[in-house]
């Protein structure tokens, strides 16, 4: 761990670079005042002056955080925008969800130099299912600015603008360049992360550009872990400890699990960690152009993307013996078609750990023409996009092929891609009763969407030998046991025993070999088989239209509304009216109505996640399907309909004295039909008799279903408050402050119930998901941030403060844990060493804060200390050093 006196060196080296030539009084104010295009289709706006609330965050602000991608920038600058880190969570580890608001981030749509960006291929096959944009695809060193509207948009922009729009600006510069890189880890010695970015800007004839913006990162793994012991954990069984393994003879371990831990020498593993819980292992390689020329009567446009990245996550350990509650198919013996027994701990002695890699490809390109033709202004564009996350494991097995398994498979890939023509027109019209011309913006697009899942490796999926009992007909087969035999062709003088379901083996008591039935599929993530590939298509058209105008000097009014019609669940209809009164130079009010929606993704619509499992003799499958699969409708499954929403905000903002801006938003948003997995239903004796009779394709071959639906209706209400001031010095420096502050309040209204052909009424979620959407992120949260300048010395102070929230443990066991307020100081200094040269020290979370650890068990088992969905940050102090060079 850094020693005391290292970091008291860091932090001075930073306070002298922040504090250095500081002068002694305010001055004349700095302006702030910034053209922005999102929230109007129509005539850009003000922040202050728009008619709902829009944060705009400039090149500066951005450059001003040191992070690896722009997820973590966006929950540094928006207090609404939270991110978690996820150590183990499947794809979501390497596409992390987000959330604005407390919704998730497919009810946030995001946005490129204000055109649409692609989704992703990750879609989250639990709770809320998302399959959402990635913000992490863009690089920072390719922004000029950041725009978040905080106000639902479904009426101007279409689906996901639920609880507001971010648009990345890119840089559009015919010139000049920067490059930085920089190094960190870390107070824990761990998790070192180098980043090198940079952008240029190249002149094109005829008044063009093209600004090209790159960015390389790689990153170690963290491990906020304490000794693997399953033991003493509140509200959890006894399970595998490593450090009483080798030693323990009584329950839950035994004489013979002692002997076996001594017979491969496992107390070597107990000096390594077998399970990390933190950040992910990674590289990734992102690029952004972006370029534009004079073309005739207009302007011709094109910019794009390309990034790969590659992370990897441990899953859970699987102990090399079961002890207690954990167990696992490792200890368990099969016989090989020549008798001799085997088990898979012969092929990793010590357990196993497996290894998740998550590869994702990503680009797109936008390309358009824009211009004016008289009181007209037109913008004709195309865009396609492209992404696709490839799974693949190492270190584990498919237990079903025993002894032939290999170790590496390859899961399968994930593809989203999305085609888009657009129309955008503007027309001023001058009625002759406004203060100013009324902005009119109409226009029209097209839209395809597909989602495709690839098979994986035949090892992967397949179901070997030991899926099913007697795989090499050993035994004779009697209805009864033990009535059965040894038949002659099987092996006479290997100790079979045909007669009895169990046999002691070395004084232990074991499933027989010869019947026992081991997992399907690479252990951790089964690859998809090619009865789940395939492709699902959809096309959307709509038709917007958005009025803007300044009715009288103090009352700006805007209203819009937009048709939309998809191919697979039909049409849609959605308004938007909103104003802004200025009742004096300083002071105004604002607000907005509408309503807004979320069209079920392709992903949603065609995701399937399975694994195979042997039941009565017969490969089943289990897991998530489609709510169009026939076993899921007869199960009680709808097909899925869009999720809607009603927007209601009002605000003031103030501009009280020179330098100053104030606002304060309020906010309710009420969403119904809101999707959600549902809790998996086993397909009983029974259902599967009554799927039998209705003549329901798939009835015998399927298990355990869930699948997704519109769940229930929940309920937002919240309030945003925004605080900037800019000052000049007397001596030339400048002080530059602002603080944003968000309460939000989530609660689930209605949970929908379904009832099964059997009478049984299922309810989507219980108890401990209402609680827990309720209180399970902070109630509110504040981030206050002072940039200072003083000749070639910056100087940068942020203070992020989160309010305090609760988990429950179950619905059956309601235990509540309590997590108080915390709060986190990021310092970062910086000298101008030449003209073109600047050298940056930095810490983030200055006092090594950390949350709370659990104290009810359910995210303290496998060595996890800390709820490792929270939002609030459980990694520790970060240094860093940066150098940069403008050119």
């Amino acid at each position: 761990m850094q020693t005391k006196t290292g970091r008291r060196l860091w932090l001075a080296g930073i306070s002298a670079l922040a504090l250095a030539g500081a002068g002694s009084a305010w001055a004349e104010d700095a302006d702030i005042d910034e053209v922005i295009v999102t929230g109007s289709r129509a005539a850009p706006r003000t922040a202050i002056e728009s008619a709902v609330p829009v944060d705009s965050f400039s090149q500066e602000d951005i450059e001003s955080i040191s992070v690896t991608d722009t997820q973590d920038l966006l929950k540094t600058l928006v207090p609404s925008y939270t991110l978690t880190r996820q150590p183990i969570s499947d794809g979501a580890t390497f596409i992390r969800p987000a959330s604005l608001r407390g919704l998730p981030s497919d009810k946030t749509l995001l946005l490129v130099n204000s055109k649409r960006r692609h989704r992703s291929a990750l879609v989250v096959t639990g709770g809320s299912g998302v399959q959402a944009q990635d913000a992490a695809q863009i690089p920072a060193a390719a922004l000029k600015s950041v725009e978040v509207l905080r106000d639902g948009a479904g009426a101007q922009y279409g689906s996901d603008a639920i609880a507001g729009v971010i648009n990345f600006i890119l840089k559009d510069g015919p010139d000049g360049g920067s490059l930085q890189v920089q190094a960190g880890q870390y107070f824990e010695e761990d998790g070192e992360s180098i980043i090198v970015s940079g952008a240029k800007g190249l002149p094109l004839p005829n008044n063009g550009f093209v600004n090209l913006a790159f960015e390389y990162t790689t990153e170690q793994p963290t491990a906020r872990t304490q000794t693997f012991c399953n033991r003493g954990i509140p509200n959890q069984s006894a399970g595998f400890c490593i450090p009483l393994f080798a030693t323990e003879t009584t329950g839950p371990g035994t004489a013979f699990t002692a002997a076996y831990a001594q017979q491969v020498n496992y107390a070597g593993l107990y000096r390594r960690i077998p399970q990390k819980w933190g950040q992910p292992e990674g590289t990734a390689t992102r690029v952004f152009v972006n370029s534009a020329m004079e073309l005739g009567v207009g302007e011709l446009y094109a910019f794009g993307n390309y990034s790969r990245s590659h992370q990897k996550e441990d899953f859970n350990y699987r102990n090399p013996v079961d002890v207690g509650a954990s167990t696992n198919n490792l200890d368990d013996y099969v016989r090989m078609s020549n008798g001799q027994l085997f088990r898979a701990n012969q092929i990793f002695p010590l357990g196993f750990t497996p290894e998740y890699f998550g590869t994702v490809t990503d680009y797109s390109i936008v390309g358009g023409y824009r211009g004016e033709a008289g009181a007209f202004g037109y913008d004709l564009s195309a865009r396609y996009g492209y992404d696709k996350l490839r799974y693949d494991l190492d270190e584990t097995v498919n237990f079903s092929l025993g002894e032939k398994s290999p170790t590496e498979f390859h899961q399968g890939d994930l593809v989203s891609d999305e085609v888009a023509l657009n129309a955008d027109l503007t027309y001023e019209w001058e009625p002759g009763f406004t203060a100013t011309p009324v902005a009119v913006a109409f226009g029209a697009e097209y839209r395809k969407e597909g989602y495709e899942i690839r098979e994986g490796d035949i090892p992967s999926y397949i179901a070997g030998p030991y899926a099913m009992p007697d795989p090499y007909d050993f035994c004779t087969n009697e209805p009864v046991v033990a009535n059965r035999t040894l038949r002659p062709t099987a092996p006479q003088n290997a100790g079979i025993v045909c007669n009895s379901t169990t046999q002691v083996i070395d004084g232990r008591t074991f499933t027989n070999p010869v019947y026992a039935v081991l997992g399907v599929g690479s252990n951790g993530a089964p690859g998809f088989p090619p009865l789940y590939a395939g492709r699902l298509t959809r096309n959307s058209k709509a038709a917007y239209v958005d009025v803007s105008t300044d009715l009288t000097e103090q009352l700006f009014l805007q209203a819009a509304i937009r048709a939309e019609d998809f191919s697979d669940f039909g049409s849609t209809l959605d308004y938007k009216v909103a104003a802004r009164f200025e009742i004096n130079d300083m002071l105004a009010v604002r607000g907005s109505v509408g309503t807004g929606f979320r069209a079920p993704t392709t992903g949603q619509n065609f995701t399937t996640i399975v694994s195979t499992v042997v039941n009565n003799g017969q490969p089943v499958a289990q897991g998530l399907f489609p709510a169009s699969n026939p076993v899921a409708q007869f199960l009680g499954a709808e097909d899925l309909e869009p999720e809607t929403s009603q927007n209601v905000s009002f605000g003031v903002t103030a501009q009280p004295i020179d330098g100053l801006t104030l606002s304060v938003d309020a906010y309710y948003i009420a969403i119904d039909d809101m999707f959600y997995a549902v809790t998996p239903i086993t397909v009983t004796p029974a259902l599967q008799s009554a799927l039998i009779a209705a003549n329901v394709p798939g009835a015998d071959t399927i298990g355990q279903v869930n699948f997704f639906q519109n769940a229930f209706d929940a309920k937002i209400q919240g309030v945003d408050v925004v605080a900037t001031y800019a000052a000049l010095w007397p001596n030339g420096q400048s002080t530059n402050l602002s603080a944003a502050f968000n309460w939000n309040m989530p609660i689930v209204d209605k949970v929908k119930v379904i009832t099964d052909p059997s009478g049984v009424q299922r309810r989507f979620f219980d108890g401990e998901y209402i609680y827990d959407f309720k209180h399970s992120e902070p109630r509110w949260r504040g981030v206050m941030t002072a940039i200072h300048k003083a000749g070639p010395f910056t100087g940068v102070a942020r203070l992020s403060v989160y309010g305090p929230y609760k988990n429950m443990f179950s619905a059956t066991n309601p235990a509540i844990q309590k997590w108080d307020p915390e709060v986190f100081l990021d310092l970062e200094g910086s000298w101008d060493a030449t003209e073109n040269t600047t050298l940056t020290l930095g810490v983030r979370n200055v006092f090594d804060n950390y949350p709370t650890r659990d104290l009810i068990g359910e995210s303290a088992t496998n060595g996890r200390i800390y709820r490792s969905d929270m939002i609030v940050d459980w990694q520790g102090g970060f240094y860093y050093a940066r150098v940069g060079v403008n050119f």
